[in-house]
């Protein structure tokens, strides 16, 4: 079976997530937000097969100087800020590098939101069921972020949703939600690229396109189709 061998690419993630939120389906009110860049791929034919609303939730990883590869950190918007544990001290890090990194991705939030929203206002979330979406899930850093924001707006109910997880970091995000989905979670999990056979980078203008085309017109449930070739 594909969940638990992996995914082509993240449209084909996208897809096979959607077959387990299908419960969702029509539900009046429903948003998915995808964390850019790498989540909006993976959202969009989530909002599609259950008929949502597809808007964006930009969080920034505050990568570890020297080793930006690793979290130390996320920010998001309101002036959210996840550290992990440890952080400052963590391998040296100063409080110091800790708000100049801060600094710096908070301008790339502020760059990504005018480049992918441009003058679009942000969607009302209070009293809605909101899915969040990632390409997958490695510390967690992000997707705590996110969680943090949008449970100060006041929803009615919060859906964490990846195609892929670390097992511990699942079990972590899971206290603070209504629901996590996640249909494999590796016990060796390294990596979440391990997980796709086809991984490269998501590109803005992929990003705008995907936004574009999800604005252009009200969200309309599309029939699920379980096409068992994709599974291969």
């Amino acid at each position: 079976m594909l969940d638990t061998e992996g995914y082509k690419d993240r449209a084909h993630a996208g897809r096979q997530l959607a077959r387990h939120l299908r419960h969702y389906a029509g539900q009046p009110g429903l948003i998915v937000l995808a964390l850019p860049r790498g989540g909006v791929p993976v959202a969009f034919p989530v909002a599609r097969a259950l008929g949502a609303e597809l808007d964006i939730l930009l969080v920034r990883k505050l990568g570890l100087p020297g080793h930006e590869e690793f979290a130390m950190g996320a920010i998001g918007s309101g002036g959210v800020r996840v550290l992990q544990p440890g952080v400052p001290g963590l391998m040296g890090v100063t409080q110091e590098q800790v708000e100049r990194v801060s600094a710096r991705e908070l301008a790339e939030l502020g760059r990504r939101d005018r480049l992918y929203r441009g003058g679009r206002p942000p969607p009302v979330l209070a009293g809605r069921c909101v899915i969040l979406v990632d390409d997958g899930i490695a510390t967690g850093a992000s997707m705590l972020a996110a969680v943090q924001v949008v449970r100060r707006q006041g929803v009615a109910r919060l859906v964490v949703a990846a195609p892929v997880g670390a097992p511990d970091t699942l079990a972590r995000l899971a206290q603070g939600v209504d629901e996590l989905v996640c249909p494999l979670a590796p016990p060796r999990f390294q990596a979440v690229g391990q997980y796709y056979r086809a991984f490269g980078q998501t590109e803005d203008e992929e990003v705008q396109d995907l936004l574009a085309q999800a604005w252009a017109a009200p969200a309309v449930r599309q029939p699920y189709q379980d096409n068992r070739k994709e599974q291969t």
